[in-house]
Formats: C-alpha cells, structure tokens, sequence
C-alpha cells in the first residue's frame, strides 16, 4: 500500500493543489485513501490501487487495451471508450477509460456500480463526499440529551472511533478520517438546550465530521472502549488554554479539554488539531516472497498483514496513529521499510513475522555487529540501532510481561533482524508462533487479536521512554 501509495503520487500529479482529492475505503479488511485526479474536468481513480488492497489483483496493458484481474474476476478496458467488460459482461462507465503509464483509470462516478462486479459484495458509495463503505462496515452515531447542571449532549456510536478533535469559539469539531462513520439519519439537529443548541453532520474529500455548537466552552470525555463520546459545559475555572488529549483505553475516561479561546491576532489561524504520536508497524514479506510456509496453504505474509491490520485498530483506540509498511500483499524491500520509517514521525517500529513452531510469541530486539569507529555525525547503516537499542528492550520487557499477563508464552532475546538494526528510534519484532491450538491459531483473528491488544497494552505503558508525555 505505501509503495502503490508513493508510485501514484508521481504519476498522478498533474497540478499543485491546495487540498490534494482523495477517497476514503472503508472495508473489513482494510482502511485506506487513494488519490484521486481530475482530467478534462472529470474526477478518476485508479482501478489497480482501488483493488489491490482487498485481495490478488494484477494488470496488463498492451496498446490501447487495459486488462485486470481480481482475484478470479477479469476486467477488460480500452482507452478513450466509455464501454468496459467486467465477469464477461459490458459495463457503461459513463466517461472515457484513461491509460496513463500502464496504470488505468475509471470516472470516480462508475466505481460504485462497477466495484461490486468485481467484488461480489454489495457497495455504499457516497459520491460527494468520496467515501467508499464495503459491506456492512458503517458506524451509525446517536445523539442524546441529558440535562444537567451541566447539560450532557452524548454521541453514541455502534463500533469505537477515534476522531481529530478541535475546537473554535462557539464550536465542537469532530473529523473521522480512519472511522467509517455514516449518517445519523439528518445532517443537522436542533437541541432546545441554551449552551448546546445544534448538532451537524456532513462529508467532504474522504472525511466525515460532526460538528457541535454551542453558546460555551465544552469539555469532550471518551468512554465505553471508545464507542462514546460526552460533551458538557466546562467549568468556569478551567484554563483558557487549549489541550486536546487522545483518549488511552488503557485509562477510561480521559477528558480531552476543547474550551473555546479567542480568535488570535493573526488571520486565517487553523484550529488546533491532534498530533498522535506514530507507530511504524511493519507486517513482514508480501508480494513474491511469501515468508515461511506456515501451512500448505499458509504464508507468512499472510497472517503478519492480518495481524499489522489488528494491530493497528488496538493502537488507534489507546491514542497512537500508526503507519503500515503495506496495506495489500505488495512487495516492499528491507532497506525500504526501514528507510520510510526513519524519515517519518513514528515514535516506535514494530516488525511482525510469523512461524510454525513452537508456542506464544517471541519478542527481538537488534544484535547489533561491529561496525567499526563511528564516522561523525553519520550512523553505520547495520548499526542505525545502537543510540535507541535500551529503549528497545524496554519496549521488548513491557510486551513479554502483557503477554505473560494475558497467558500467552513469550520470551525476548536478540537478533541480527534486519530492519531492526538499520531503524533509529526504538525498535522491535514480534514472531507469532502457534496458540493453545496449534498452527490454526495462526490465522485465527481471536488469537491474534489478543496477541494484539497485549502489545498495544506493552506500548501504552511505556510511552514515556519513547518521548511521549501521557
């Protein structure tokens, strides 16, 4: 996913914009955005990158004619034509196919009709809001009153979300990026409340936000796993500062303060936003390597994407964003993973690997090799490790004692794991082995999603060694 993600970047960029387009998928696989370009003032989307993620896909493309096959489905295209064959059977999209650098592209307005073809499962596609729901993935929110002192207005929601919140006089700003958050049934409510009067709903560029107003400053607290949401009216001796604080399921609740402050002096200040800290989770293999064969059927490259997804989610609820690797079974080298992580933001690098043998889960930290006298301000590349390598083992130490609390065998040691060396902020790996039921557990989401909330747990814990305040 973040190979296809850069590679479109450069073959897509036809002009510089103030807010790059984008669409939002939503499935139970997997969550992602996809750039989207407008051409002869129609907007597209590439029908490779839209696909790739949710299962086998592969392209061909020779002269005018574009093919591609999902899994067991084919689709062929012709540039310039607005008539295409997907399972065998003509499809009008409505504007002309596009071939640009053997990628193609369909008109953004086809891809809710033509994306079940391919997938078998029904679509929600909301066109105007370029949000993509597959399957039964939507989280419906309600709004409930409660009076007070101080009156309560409570969102409820059907799964956990973790939206970016800020907050402007006399508003409540709740953005939902990564959460598949639909309408409540109106976008906009009336409360017959004097300090919370409305509630709105809307969708624009892949995003959907709910925006609360109010005659006062509010403060937001998170509850019940991340599934509830509790606006209220501060007290007045609250400081007029602005902190917003992402809720830690490790500690429910935790009051994010949203009080409203003056407009500043300069014009066109953006309102506050969240910076959540970064986690670098690296499913390993993908693509052409397959990694161990776990089974017959099995490859690690399967189950270590499966569990970066869980993983992911159990991270998003304790207040950490997280960056894959891949996001689909691509290829992505050693020396790429590692590069990506070290010139992002991510606080912490979690490589997942997976075997057959043995019991619970191993933790790594890096062996690191002699590298010589140290070359000024330059780090040897297999020794990258060496300045962050305590902080590593602590990280390892907090993941073997969660797992050991939640009964799972684990055990750290060291090892000449490349990328581990090569990563500059702390870094470990986690190796899933076989669960009370042997290599089935492998592919279990239950056993993975506990191996998952464990080292999410570990990473809470200790966010403090890795530099973030709580």
């Amino acid at each position: 996913m973040l190979g296809m993600t850069l590679a479109c970047a450069v073959v897509l960029s036809a002009a510089t914009a103030a807010e790059e387009k984008q669409l939002s998928v939503y499935a139970p696989i997997a969550t992602y955005t996809l750039p989207v370009v407008e051409r002869s003032g129609r907007e597209y989307v590439g029908l490779l990158e839209l696909l790739e993620p949710l299962g086998r896909v592969s392209s061909q493309t020779q002269g005018s004619r574009w093919s591609i096959r999902y899994n067991a489905v084919d689709g062929s295209f012709v540039a310039g034509k607005t008539r295409a064959k997907i399972r065998g059977r003509d499809f009008d999209l409505g504007a002309p196919f596009l071939i640009e650098n053997s990628r193609g592209f369909v008109p953004l307005a086809s891809v809710g009709n033509a994306l079940p073809r391919f997938l078998g499962t029904a679509v929600d596609f909301h066109v105007a809001g370029r949000r993509l729901l597959i399957g039964d993935v939507g989280i419906q929110p309600s709004f409930q009153i409660e009076p007070g002192p101080p009156t309560r207005l409570v969102l409820n929601f059907t799964a956990p979300v973790n939206p970016m919140i800020s907050t402007e006089p006399g508003r409540v700003r709740m953005a939902f990026k990564r959460d598949p958050v639909v309408n409540p049934g109106s976008t906009s409510i009336s409360f017959t409340d004097k300090v919370i009067t409305q509630a709105s709903y809307s969708e624009n560029n892949g995003m959907a936000e709910i925006d609360v107003m109010a005659s006062s400053p509010l403060l937001a607290t998170f509850s019940n796993s991340g599934k509830t949401i509790t606006l209220a009216a501060a007290p007045s001796s609250t400081n007029n500062s602005a902190t917003n604080v992402v809720p830690s399921a490790a500690s429910p609740p935790v009051a994010a303060n949203l009080q409203s402050k003056a407009p500043s002096a300069a014009p066109g200040n953006a309102p506050p936003v969240i910076r959540r800290p970064v986690v670098f989770v690296d499913p390993a293999h993908g693509g052409d390597e397959r990694g161990a064969a776990l089974t017959d059927t099995l490859g690690e490259k399967d189950v270590t994407l499966g569990f970066a997804r869980l993983l992911r989610h159990e991270l998003d609820l304790r207040g950490f964003a997280v960056q894959l690797s891949r996001d689909a079974d691509n290829s992505v080298s050693v020396d790429q993973r590692a590069g990506v992580a070290n010139s992002g933001p991510a606080v912490l690098y979690i490589g997942l690997h997976a075997v057959s043998q043995g019991s619970g889960a191993r933790v790594y930290t890096a062996l690191l090799p002699r590298e010589g006298a140290s070359k000024g301000a330059f780090r040897a590349w297999n020794a990258a490790q060496g300045p962050a390598l305590s902080a590593s083992g602590a990280v390892a130490a907090a993941i073997v004692a969660e797992l050991q609390k939640s009964r799972i065998s684990s055990r750290a040691s060291s090892a000449s794991l490349r990328p581990l060396n090569n990563a500059i902020m702390p870094a470990v790996a986690v190796e899933l082995a076989p669960g009370p039921n042997g290599v089935a557990d492998l592919s279990s989401a239950t056993y993975q999603q506990q191996v998952a909330s464990a080292i999410a747990d570990a990473v809470t814990s200790v966010r403090d060694r890795l530099g973030v305040q709580r």
